[in-house]
C-alpha cells in the first residue's frame, strides 16, 4: 500500500529544517564544567555577559580594539594552514570576528574544525555565525583540560587566548595545545608581544592592559616558547612579531 506523507500545515518550516543552511552546530554543555573564577571575575564584562557578546560581535569593534590589525593577524595565522585545510584541526576557544568562519572556508571536503570553550555563551554566539556547516564541531571543554588524546589534530591554533589567563592556566593551555598536536602538524599562537622602545603603542597599551587586562602584560615579560613542557618533542619554533612588535606569531612545528 502506497504511504501517503502525513500532513504539515507549515511546509515551508518543513523545508528549512532540512535545508543544511538552517542547521546550526550542536554541542553537549558538561554539568562538571564551570567557567573558571579568573574568567568570570576579571572578564565577565568582555565574554560572560549576553550584552558584552552582542556589542564585541562586531567586526569593526575587534579590528578598533587590535588598533586596525585583526585582518593581518588572522590571515597570518590562516597562511600557516594554507590555502586548503586539510585533516583535523582544533580550535582553542571562541573568537569575536569572522576568524572562525574564515577557518571553516578552508576546510576541505573531507576535513574537520573543532572548536572549544568554557563559556557556553561563547559556544551560543560561535553556533549562530556558523550556521550550516556541517564539517565544524563545538565542545564545551577547558582549554587547560582538553579531553582530546594525544597527537589527535593536524593543526591547533590559539587565537589571542593566552593574554586573558593567569600563569598557571597559560601553562596548562600551551602545554595541551601541544599535546594533541600529531607529530608534523602545527601548533599556532597569536598574541600579544612586548613592542619595541619606538612604537608608541607601547606607552598606549602598558596603562590599558594594566587596568582591563591585568595577565596580559605577562606576555610582555615571557616568550610564548617558555610555557612549552620540556616533554614533548618540537621539530622547530617560529616567530614573527607585527606592528612595532605589539603582537606575535608563534608557530610549534611538532
Amino acid at each position: 500500500m502506497e504511504k501517503i506523507p502525513a500532513f504539515n500545515p507549515f511546509p515551508a518550516f518543513a523545508a528549512a529544517a532540512t535545508d543544511p543552511k538552517h542547521l546550526l552546530p550542536t554541542y553537549q554543555l558538561s554539568e562538571k564544567l564551570h567557567v573558571p573564577a579568573y574568567l568570570e571575575e576579571t572578564y565577565w564584562w568582555a565574554y560572560l555577559h549576553p550584552n558584552a557578546v552582542k556589542f564585541f560581535e562586531r567586526q569593526w569593534i575587534v579590528n578598533l580594539i587590535l588598533w586596525g590589525n585583526f585582518s593581518q593577524l588572522r590571515d597570518a595565522a590562516l597562511a600557516e594552514i594554507g590555502d586548503e585545510l586539510q585533516g583535523r584541526s582544533l580550535q582553542v576557544a571562541c573568537v569575536y570576528g569572522d576568524f572562525t568562519p574564515k577557518v571553516a572556508e578552508r576546510l576541505a571536503a573531507d576535513a574537520t574544525l573543532n572548536v572549544v570553550d568554557v563559556a557556553p555563551v561563547q559556544l551560543e554566539n560561535l553556533s549562530r555565525k556558523l550556521g550550516g556547516r556541517s564539517n565544524v564541531f563545538l565542545h564545551h571543554q577547558d582549554s587547560t583540560r582538553l579531553t582530546f588524546e594525544d597527537a589527535s589534530f593536524d593543526n591547533v591554533v590559539v587565537f589571542f587566548l593566552l593574554h586573558e589567563q593567569p600563569a598557571g592556566a597559560r601553562d596548562r593551555t600551551v602545554a595541551e595545545a601541544l599535546r594533541v598536536t600529531r607529530p608534523g602538524g602545527k601548533t599556532i599562537f597569536v598574541d600579544y608581544h612586548r613592542p619595541v622602545a619606538s612604537n608608541p603603542f607601547r606607552y598606549i597599551m602598558l596603562p590599558i592592559l594594566s587596568s582591563l587586562e591585568p595577565f596580559a602584560l605577562d606576555m610582555w615579560r615571557k616568550e610564548i616558547a617558555d610555557w612549552a613542557p620540556k616533554g614533548i618533542p618540537v621539530k622547530a619554533v617560529r616567530k614573527e612579531t607585527y606592528f612595532g612588535g605589539l603582537y606575535q606569531k608563534v608557530v610549534f612545528e611538532r
